[in-house]
């Protein structure tokens, strides 16, 4: 069995901004809010301020439901571009130009509320948002029960490895379509079994995947299925061509015969002449053919995986010569024919008329 490792996404050399899934927790109309966001621990998250009024004089972070003094995790004053940490400041947190709190190399403990207080200069306003940090999943592994199979007889069976128990996350592709149960295959109801009942020659790669928390796919490994087929479009090819299974020849002339066919993997073949073994290749050349290379031959196709096995025939012979057909007797063409029927009538109507004249 194929098992592959589950390996690091790529995504972890890049700057994943945790604020996609999101909520606002709005106060009254034209209140300042947060829109409260989940994220990944390693990345860097972002509680986004939205309604912010014009002529911030301050922002002011803090961890929890309140903004007390001892809460305070950063201050941001936008037109001094003076900033204070507070007892709660770790040295990951920064206020950007507009008011949004980041913090870098989020961890686990970094889930909770937190609030804001704007302090506008003539009144003071305050948020609640919530951030929720959740562990990195790892891609998905994925094995099968066998990677070779013969085509449209063998089943195979294959497993996706993952700690995901949400079976809306876990995604099937084959050939890169994503996939669902059919006829042709059918998916376990926690999806992390797939079972395709026949496969084909054009079915060249499997894999799963998960969407992480954020919305973004991760996918497995690749599985490259070995798909045995064949012997089909097996041809007989004559030199000099033939256009039925018997092939005249003069003995001496030259005769080459090809057998080909379409097999994975490749075709054992052999010439039968006669009843009898004559070879293994898949071409017989015979520079000069002599009499006994005469008579009927017989090229069988063999895929020793698959166990099918297909033949054609065909029969070598001298020309068969027609001797031309020798007229005798008298003949007469077709336009001697006329003139002499027209000379007959004539000649009976001369008679009838010397007779009537006698007779008168």
């Amino acid at each position: 069995m194929h098992l592959s490792r589950p390996r690091r996404s790529p995504w972890r050399e890049l700057v994943l901004v945790a604020s996609l899934l999101a909520w606002g927790i709005c106060q009254a109309s034209g209140q300042i809010s947060i829109i409260s966001s989940l994220g990944i621990e390693g990345y860097e998250a972002l509680l986004e301020l939205q309604n912010v009024p014009e002529g911030v004089q301050e922002y002011s972070w803090h961890r929890g439901a309140s903004d007390s003094a001892d809460s305070m995790i950063v201050s941001y004053q936008p037109p001094s571009q003076a900033w204070q940490p507070g007892p709660m400041y770790s040295s990951r947190e920064n206020v950007t130009v507009k008011g949004h709190l980041v913090i870098k190399d989020s961890l686990l403990n970094d889930t909770g509320s937190y609030t804001v207080r704007v302090d506008l200069g003539n009144e003071t306003q305050r948020a609640t948002g919530w951030l929720e940090i959740h562990e990195w999943e790892d891609d998905p592994g994925i094995s099968a029960n066998t990677t070779s199979v013969v085509e449209y007889r063998d089943p195979m069976v294959v497993f996706c490895h993952t700690n995901v128990t949400d079976a809306t996350r876990i995604q099937w592709y084959v050939n890169a379509l994503n996939v669902s149960s059919n006829e042709q295959m059918t998916i376990s109801p926690d999806r992390k079994t797939l079972i395709l009942h026949q496969l084909s020659r054009y079915d060249f790669m499997i894999r799963c995947g998960i969407e992480n928390v954020l919305g973004f796919p991760q996918k497995s490994d690749i599985i490259f299925p070995k798909v045995f087929y064949g012997p089909d479009s097996v041809l007989l090819r004559t030199k000099p061509s033939n256009f039925s299974s018997v092939l005249a020849a003069e003995v001496g002339s030259a005769v080459q015969l090809d057998c080909t066919s379409t097999s994975s993997p490749g075709p054992t073949y052999r010439w039968i002449h006669n009843g009898s073994f004559l070879s293994s290749a898949a071409s017989l050349n015979f520079p000069s053919l002599t009499w006994e290379q005469m008579g009927r031959y017989r090229c069988i196709v063999e895929n020793p995986v698959a166990g099918l096995s297909f033949y054609r025939n065909v029969r070598i012979q001298r020309p068969r010569w027609t001797i031309p057909e020798i007229r005798t007797g008298f003949y007469l063409s077709g336009s001697l024919v006329v003139f002499f029927i027209g000379m007959t009538v004539l000649g009976g109507v001369y008679l009838c008329g010397v007779l009537i004249y006698f007779l008168i």
